[in-house]
């Protein structure tokens, strides 16, 4: 960000500036989101070369967020390195938060997931977010921008830009020694299993008991009070599973007194939803995923010849509810999200402050060995911070990890290992800032940023 911003002061046109923004966004969503060329060309049987244009495209389009932030700082140019700052984050944000909500929103790579546990810009999460993160981190990239360049001009004049950095960084680690959340009751054995179960085989019919049979065996072999499957690790209708499959489930459940968390979709060949059901101890209970993948879950209108070229199965899924109250499963209160959706830290606090735990069920094996997954960890880490609530991540192919209510990994599985992560996890309630006002502040932080960057001064 500090290259960044001491090119866009370089710019002399807000045409030159939205091309520096564009540069830099290529690069940063062309390495960064480059596991969508897997996934359009592996698994979605696009020849390599209309694979390689698509996800250009789509890279392209994803830059055009930073190309507007580089030419609104041009053109509304104040003098002063103070009001340059303030502009230069306001921006920033602004257009980080436009590109996670407009055409359903895609906030993955936020630059606020970089300050990630162990940064001490963390300590923020719980107030502001991922964006107010976000917001800080331009804020810091601008004084280090500044001060290499005073370093340069005249080494005497280096400190001060440093001053309101380092007071960035402490506020951040003061903030982080605070818990907004409290274990509530006795610790729950869980048990997070990652099946590896090849992605080219998952949904073929013939293949469906081998994939049952991998996740039988895992949870044999660990028993817990709360075991998690991944995203539609029962690949088959929920209706549709042989009886005596469930009925497996149900006295594994059993024997242990507690439930069973799986992925599977429900509903039929006319109307399903990508959904997780429980069995167990607990009356049995469904989410349905609300917040659906573009292309990959749902077909935006107008596209509907693009996925015609693909071969991806289970892509025309039903949104479930907005709202849906956390399940009562394991002893706990259990916010669910699945895959996608936990990266819209607005949408989780919906079921919060009632859930004690929060569950993600995902199938990265879309994406194969890819960035993907260490940048999916990345934002669990920060839900959990925000809203000062454990996560749970149970993947197919990784990373099935368990992240504190701090935001720091407390255990994790090697990618691509059939196995089973087994810990005792307490619950927490409590109220975070966040929790509370949502995005709220830091669009308020962002908005005050950019007028006092844009702000005239009296003549």
């Amino acid at each position: 960000m500090a290259g960044l911003f001491a090119l866009l002061r370089r710019a002399p046109t807000a045409r030159q500036g939205g091309l520096v923004g564009f540069a830099f966004g290529c690069g940063w969503f062309g390495v960064g989101t480059s596991w969508v060329y897997v996934s359009l060309s592996v698994f979605g049987g696009l020849p390599p070369a209309l694979a390689g244009v698509a996800t250009a495209l789509f890279c392209a389009g994803l830059a055009l967020f930073p190309a507007l932030a580089g030419a609104a700082f041009v053109r509304w140019r104040r003098p002063g390195f103070a009001a340059e700052a303030a502009r230069f984050a306001g921006l920033w944000m602004l257009c980080e938060w436009l590109r996670g909500w407009l055409f359903t929103g895609f906030p993955w790579l936020s630059l606020g997931y970089s300050q990630a546990p162990p940064s001490p810009l963390a300590g923020y999460a719980p107030l502001l977010g991922v964006y107010g993160l976000s917001l800080l981190a331009a804020l810091l990239g601008a004084c280090i921008a500044e001060a290499g360049r005073r370093a340069f001009a005249a080494p005497g004049r280096l400190v001060w830009p440093l001053l309101p950095a380092a007071l960035l960084l402490a506020g951040g680690a003061l903030l982080g020694v605070l818990r907004w959340s409290e274990p509530s009751g006795a610790p729950v054995k869980v048990a997070l299993l990652q099946g590896n179960v090849p992605q080219e085989m998952k949904w073929r019919p013939e293949k469906l008991h081998d994939s049952l049979a991998v996740y039988d065996a895992l949870m044999r072999a660990h028993p817990a009070t709360l075991t998690v499957l991944p995203e539609t690790a029962v690949p088959a209708f929920l209706g549709e599973l042989p009886p005596h499959y469930l009925e497996r489930l149900l006295t594994h459940a059993l024997a242990q007194q507690g439930d069973v968390l799986f992925g599977v979709a429900a509903g039929d060949a006319g109307q399903y939803a990508n959904a997780a059901a429980s069995v167990g101890v607990s009356p049995p209970q469904l989410y349905s995923k609300s917040h659906l993948v573009p292309f990959g879950e749902f077909v935006p209108p107008g596209f509907q010849w693009f996925l015609d070229m693909m071969h991806i199965p289970m892509s025309n899924f039903t949104p479930g509810p907005a709202r849906q109250p956390p399940l009562a499963i394991g002893g706990q209160r259990v916010a669910v999200n699945i895959c996608y959706e936990d990266v819209f830290g607005s949408e989780i606090i919906r079921a919060l402050p009632e859930a004690t735990l929060l569950v993600n069920l995902s199938n990265t094996a879309w994406f194969g060995d890819s960035l993907a997954q260490p940048q999916h960890l990345q934002i669990a880490q920060l839900r959990a911070l925000e809203t000062g609530r454990p996560m749970l991540r149970a993947t197919n192919t990784g990373m099935t990890a368990i992240v504190g209510a701090d935001g720091r990994v407390q255990a994790a599985l090697p990618p691509f290992a059939r196995d089973a992560l087994v810990a005792e996890v307490s619950g927490h309630t409590g109220t975070t800032p966040y929790v509370r006002w949502g995005n709220g502040p830091a669009l308020v932080a962002a908005l005050l940023l950019l007028a006092g960057g844009c702000r005239r001064r009296p003549a």
